[in-house]
């Protein structure tokens, strides 16, 4: 007697139809939210949270019972990372923008930037009145060393290096550039917080780092982040900026007696109730960057031999936090097809999730994807810092798409697939089950 389960031929024919064409899904059940941190939030936050409510305390500073939620963000953050100074900051932006102004950056200065990095990123070199020079990527995804070198101007003050989607790239080679050309070395790592490369953490190389907490990030505050560095006069510097441009004394009280630390600040401190949400996901953040390291080489390790399907060069994967998976496919329509046919398959989060994209989807990550950028727009009316006189080296600086071959090539033929921290095994082997079948199909044709 025949099984009533077993396949028939016009069910299996079915089954490797692929879904975009009229098949069996994958799998219909959307994978989880790709937001690393939130999805850990639990009891522990919640606890620290309630502390600091009961308190009538939010203010970091002063309070009737400060709970110095903050303090033990940045004592805990210096302990698990090996940096002598951290600061809790309001964004990860204004980190960016702490980070410039601490180094004196401003007109008649450049800083070269990657080409595959955030507005963020961007928007603080402008908005100091220096200049951004575009450095193009490698197959890390990340800063070219050699198109580092080849960028380098009488003009260059800093480099400001991305360690983008969740993994550094040659970050001990550009240190290494940086050191010879006399150049600052600024660490963005809102991407890749609890990374490191040969042991070394993220925010370890340069002069000065940055993290980001917000909801995307592999722990998060809802918006937050961090400024660390190890020269103590910088970090004075860094303190002002960040708060009204002065010092504070033992009672939480500004301090203006000393003329080295009468800067203008910006007013971005973090405050109790993100600093509480902060230090619980810190606290866990090994346990949240451990998850989508295994899921996300899980997944890659089961499809390394897919003709057709490229991987991104990770340096050091144990150093790899993991919540991207980055390929490259044969050209921009294979790619585009890729991922439509993927999304057919299940491979998709909840409405409004960017769980599974082509990176021609992916905005402001890409510097020709920047209006403010490529058109050189001003905040102010004449046009500050383009028109500077001190800037008057950069009018010729194009950042049109076509100025850096290696980020155009990649943001044409590359996709995307983020990797929830809460991935089950059975997410995980749906994702390669429908990878398998869709590159059987479209990267055969």
């Amino acid at each position: 007697m025949k099984s009533e389960n077993k396949p028939t031929k016009k069910s299996s024919e079915t089954a490797a139809l692929l879904a975009i064409e009229g098949g069996v899904p994958v799998r219909t059940t959307p994978l989880p939210w790709e937001f690393p941190g939130a999805s850990f939030i639990g009891e522990e936050e919640l606890e620290l949270v309630t502390s600091v409510v009961r308190a009538h305390s939010p203010f970091r500073f002063y309070g009737p019972q400060a709970q110095h939620m903050v303090d033990m963000l940045e004592h805990e953050w210096c302990v698990a990372f090996g940096h002598k100074h951290a600061l809790g900051v309001a964004s990860g932006t204004a980190a960016l923008t702490i980070a410039i102004s601490a180094l004196n950056l401003g007109p008649g200065d450049e800083v070269l930037v990657p080409g595959y990095m955030w507005v963020s990123c961007v928007s603080a070199v402008v908005r100091a009145g220096a200049i951004p020079r575009l450095v193009d990527i490698d197959d890390t995804f990340c800063m070219s060393p050699a198109d580092l070198k080849a960028k380098i101007t009488p003009r260059t003050r800093a480099v400001l290096c991305v360690h983008m989607s969740g993994a550094p790239g040659h970050i001990k080679e550009i240190a290494a550039l940086c050191k010879k050309k006399g150049l600052f070395l600024i660490e963005d790592c809102a991407q890749a917080a609890g990374a490191r490369v040969d042991g070394t953490p993220v925010g370890r190389f340069g002069d000065i780092a940055t993290f980001s907490f917000q909801l995307n990030k592999n722990m998060t505050s809802g918006e937050g982040g961090m400024v660390v560095c190890q020269d103590e006069s910088l970090f004075r510097r860094i303190v002002a900026l960040h708060d009204l441009g002065y010092p504070r004394t033992a009672t939480g009280r500004l301090d203006t007696s000393s003329e080295k630390d009468q800067l203008w600040g910006m007013g971005a401190r973090m405050a109790e109730l993100p600093g509480a949400l902060a230090l619980a996901q810190l606290r866990k953040l090994p346990a949240i960057t451990g998850a989508m390291r295994k899921a996300k080489w899980t997944i890659r390790n089961a499809l390394a031999q897919t003709p057709g399907l490229t991987f991104r060069n990770i340096v050091d994967p144990a150093g790899d936090t993991g919540p991207f998976l980055l390929m490259l496919l044969p050209d921009a329509h294979k790619a585009r097809r890729f991922i439509d046919a993927l999304r057919a398959e299940g491979i998709a989060g909840p409405p409004g999730s960017l769980a599974c994209l082509t990176l021609s989807e992916w905005g402001m990550h890409w510097y020709s994807n920047i209006p403010s950028l490529v058109h050189k727009r001003s905040n102010s009316r004449d046009g500050f810092p383009w028109t500077h006189p001190d800037n008057a080296f950069a009018l010729d600086y194009d950042f049109g798409k076509g100025a850096l071959p290696v980020c155009d090539e990649y943001q044409d033929r590359g996709a995307l697939l983020t990797i929830a921290s809460t991935l089950t095994i059975e997410d995980v082997l749906d994702i390669i089950a429908a990878v398998r079948k869709v590159a059987r199909v479209v990267l055969a044709s």
